[in-house]
């Protein structure tokens, strides 16, 4: 269920992208074959199969593996209106709604938007540029029933540079040691490319931080331990510390 209409855009896109993998046979979870979405009190609503009974996500090795599955893919033209990646689509409006941050957060978080924007505009990518997850990290596979892993959460799924889809599991083995270098060393060998070693990944690995500061502070105001997580991440992030990031999964 999508939070508010303004998306609605891209949940219908999620659905269509799911339906364009279906028929491919892609590794992907799949939206009912029902007419959707629903609209219920300005919330779009869609509905998925169950994957699974338990909570069983796939390592960074199986994400490498659906990567190279999905970027091989060519997009139907035109029938899935794909649209160029924009990394900070989402971010003003989170801002701009967020009554919890204090006017010094809200001073900061614009002047690093600004700041982004400018180094992600003058990155030179080594990669083609084609169909991507937008999303892509070990939260983002599940294994179903079978044991199979497949890809979740398509909405994000636009035409862009495929580091982009590699940066969050070299980010969760960098900063955050959620990975360890086996696993990253696995994921970088499976995928046939180490986007640490590209000279653009701190740009794209600073962006993913932020991003993962704007979205998670959309539950600050309701939940007292996700406030403190927040609060933690936009202090690391003023600092301009290095090194591993004591942050929470989430």
């Amino acid at each position: 269920m999508s939070r508010t209409l303004a998306y609605l855009a891209d949940v219908r896109k999620e659905v269509a992208v799911s339906r364009w993998l279906a028929e491919i046979d892609f590794p992907a979870i799949r939206a009912l074959r029902i007419e959707q979405p629903c609209i219920i009190a300005d919330h779009a609503v869609t509905f998925w199969e169950s994957l699974t009974d338990v909570e069983d996500y796939g390592t960074p090795a199986d994400v490498a593996e659906l990567l190279v599955k999905l970027h091989e893919l060519d997009a139907p033209a035109g029938a899935l209106g794909l649209k160029p990646l924009d990394p900070f689509s989402r971010v003003e409006r989170r801002i701009n709604s967020n009554g919890w941050f204090t006017p010094e957060d809200d001073e900061y978080l614009r002047s690093r938007l600004v700041k982004l924007r400018e180094a992600y505009s003058g990155l030179s990518f080594s990669l083609s540029s084609g169909v991507i997850h937008g999303d892509a990290s070990v939260g983002n596979v599940i294994r179903d029933r079978e044991g199979h892993p497949k890809l979740i959460d398509l909405d994000g799924v636009a035409i862009g540079p495929r580091e982009w889809d590699l940066v969050l599991t070299a980010l969760y083995y960098e900063r955050f040691g959620w990975h360890t270098r086996e696993e990253y060393e696995a994921f970088a060998q499976i995928y046939g490319f180490d986007v640490m070693a590209w000279d653009g990944y701190t740009v794209l690995a600073d962006i993913r931080e932020f991003l993962m500061v704007t979205w998670l502070s959309q539950k600050a105001a309701q939940d007292e331990r996700v406030a403190a997580e927040v609060r933690k991440r936009i202090d690391d992030l003023k600092s301009g510390a290095t090194g591993l990031r004591n942050w929470e999964p989430y």
